[in-house]
C-alpha cells in the first residue's frame, strides 16, 4: 500500500510538473514572438455593463484611476470616479460649473474583470474621521468646490443655484498604495493635494502647498499638511495633481500635474510643453525632488493645442523609472495622442524650488526646450511603450494606468458618468508587452 501511494504521488507530482511545464513554455513561446515582433498584444477588452442608477438619469461611472495591488488576484483593481457627475451651462457669457447630484460622495471602487465584463466588488466612499460634512450632512464628503475665489463656483444641475463650497470636497484623479502601511492615498485636481486614505475610505490626512493652510482654519475634522511647494497654487482651475503613484518599497511616491502651471500666468501655461512631477520620501512626508516632464510638441500636429496635451496618470516600476500616459483631449479619428512612456530618471535634473521664480528672465514653464537645454536642466529620457492609437482607441480620456505585472498593463477610461448621454461606455483594456519594464 506504501509503495502503490509512492507511485501514486510520484505520477501526481510529474503530472503537475508537466503541466507547468506546458504553462511555462506558451508563456515563454509568447513572449518571444511578442519580442520579435516588437509590438504589444490586446490581451483583453472588458466593460462596465448595465451601471447602476445614480439619480437624475445618471449611471455610475467616471472611472479616474487605477491600481492593481500586488497580492490581489491578477484580474482585480481598485479605480476611483472624480468628483462626481458634473459638467458646464453657459448663461449667457458665462460658464458655469454644475452638480447635479451634490450629494455624491468620491468613492474607490474595487472591481474585477473576467469574461469581457467588468464587476464591481465593493464601493469604498471617502469619508471624514469624524463630524459632518457641511453638504451632505454625514461623514462621507462630497465632490463639491472647495474655497471661495479660488476653485470654481458651484452650481446646481440647471445652473440657476449657487451652491456652498465644501472645503473638504475632493475632485480625486489618481490612486496609489502604500504596502507598508496598507493605506491608499489619492490624487487631487482641486488645490491640488494628496490624500492618504485607510483601506475603509477614511481620510487621514491632506498635504497641500505650502501658504494654503489658513485657508482651511475653519474645517479642522481633516488634518491639513501645507509640505508641497508653494509654486502648485498656481494650478489652472481643473487641472491639478492627475496622476499618483508609489514604488513598490513602499519608499518614495511620486505625483503629476496634468497641466502646466501657471506660472507666471495663464499665458505661459497656454503654450508651455512642460509639466512637473514630485517625488516624496514617504517617511518624512516631504517633497525630495522635482522633475520636468516634456510633452509632444503639438506644432507636430493637427487640431492639438499645446495645452491640451495632458498627463492622465502614471505608475511607478521602480524609484527610477515610472509609466507615464500622455494623451490629447480628442476622440476617435480626431486623436493623436493616447500614448503610455517609461520615463528614466536618471540623471534628470531635480528642478526642486529651483526655477519657480524667473531665471535669466523665464520660468520653468516659460522655457522651451533648448531653453531647458542651455540652463543645463536635463528631463527624463522618454520610451514609448504604447500607442493606443494602433489599436483604434475610441476613447478621449484614457485616465488610469496600472502594472499587473512586469509584462502586462491595463488601463480605463473615464466616461464622465455619460452625461452629455452620448453613450460613452466605461472600459478596461489590458495589453501583454513584448519586453519586460523594469
Amino acid at each position: 500500500m506504501k509503495k502503490a501511494w509512492r507511485t501514486t504521488a510520484s505520477l501526481t507530482v510529474a503530472a503537475t510538473l508537466l503541466a507547468s511545464a506546458v504553462v511555462y513554455t506558451a508563456q515563454a513561446a509568447d513572449q518571444e514572438e511578442q519580442a520579435a515582433k516588437g509590438t504589444p498584444r490586446l490581451a483583453g477588452k472588458y466593460e462596465l455593463k448595465n451601471p447602476a442608477e445614480l439619480g437624475n438619469g445618471i449611471k455610475q461611472g467616471g472611472f479616474s484611476a487605477l491600481i492593481h495591488l500586488p497580492k490581489d488576484p491578477k484580474n482585480v483593481f481598485y479605480t476611483t470616479t472624480d468628483r462626481g457627475p458634473n459638467g458646464e451651462i453657459k448663461v449667457g457669457d458665462e460658464k458655469r460649473r454644475t452638480f447635479p447630484l451634490q450629494n455624491f460622495t468620491p468613492s474607490i471602487y474595487k472591481i474585477s474583470v473576467e469574461k469581457n465584463e467588468i464587476t464591481i466588488l465593493e464601493t469604498i466612499p471617502l469619508s471624514l474621521p469624524t463630524g459632518k460634512d457641511p453638504i451632505t450632512g454625514t461623514k462621507l464628503i462630497s465632490g463639491v468646490s472647495n474655497l471661495e475665489g479660488e476653485d470654481e463656483v458651484p452650481y446646481d444641475g440647471e445652473a440657476k443655484k449657487k451652491l456652498a463650497y465644501d472645503p473638504y470636497g475632493l475632485d480625486v484623479e489618481g490612486i496609489a498604495y502604500n504596502p507598508k502601511d496598507d493605506t491608499f492615498w489619492l490624487c487631487d485636481e482641486y488645490r491640488p493635494s494628496l490624500i492618504q486614505v485607510k483601506r475603509d475610505g477614511t481620510i487621514i490626512q491632506r498635504l497641500i502647498p505650502r501658504g494654503e493652510k489658513e485657508w482651511f482654519a475653519n474645517s479642522p475634522l481633516v488634518p491639513i499638511k501645507d509640505v508641497l511647494p508653494a509654486i502648485y497654487s498656481t494650478r489652472n482651475q481643473n487641472r491639478g495633481f492627475e496622476g499618483v503613484s508609489i514604488t513598490p518599497d513602499g519608499k518614495w511616491m511620486f505625483a503629476a500635474v496634468q497641466s502646466p502651471l501657471a506660472n507666471p500666468d495663464a499665458k505661459a501655461a497656454k503654450a508651455s510643453r512642460v509639466l512637473r512631477i514630485i517625488k516624496i520620501d514617504l517617511k518624512t512626508g516631504k517633497p525630495v525632488a522635482e522633475f520636468a516632464y516634456l510633452t509632444t510638441d503639438a506644432a507636430q500636429l493637427k487640431g492639438v493645442q499645446q495645452y491640451d496635451i495632458v498627463i492622465s496618470d502614471l505608475h511607478a516600476i521602480n524609484e527610477n523609472t515610472l509609466l507615464v500616459d500622455e494623451r490629447d483631449k480628442n476622440a476617435g479619428k480626431d486623436a493623436q495622442v493616447k500614448k503610455l512612456f517609461t520615463l528614466n530618471l536618471k540623471g534628470a535634473t531635480n528642478v526642486l524650488g529651483k526655477y519657480d521664480e524667473e531665471v535669466n528672465g523665464k520660468t520653468l514653464e516659460q522655457m522651451s526646450e533648448s531653453d531647458l537645454k542651455q540652463a543645463k536642466v536635463k528631463v527624463p529620457s522618454k520610451r514609448q511603450v504604447l500607442d493606443l492609437l494602433e489599436y483604434d482607441y475610441p476613447f478621449e480620456k484614457v485616465e488610469g494606468v496600472t502594472m499587473v505585472d512586469s509584462y502586462t498593463v491595463a488601463l480605463v477610461n473615464d466616461n464622465d458618468f455619460d452625461i452629455d448621454n452620448t453613450g460613452t461606455t466605461t472600459q478596461l483594456w489590458q495589453f501583454r508587452l513584448p519586453t519586460k519594464l523594469k
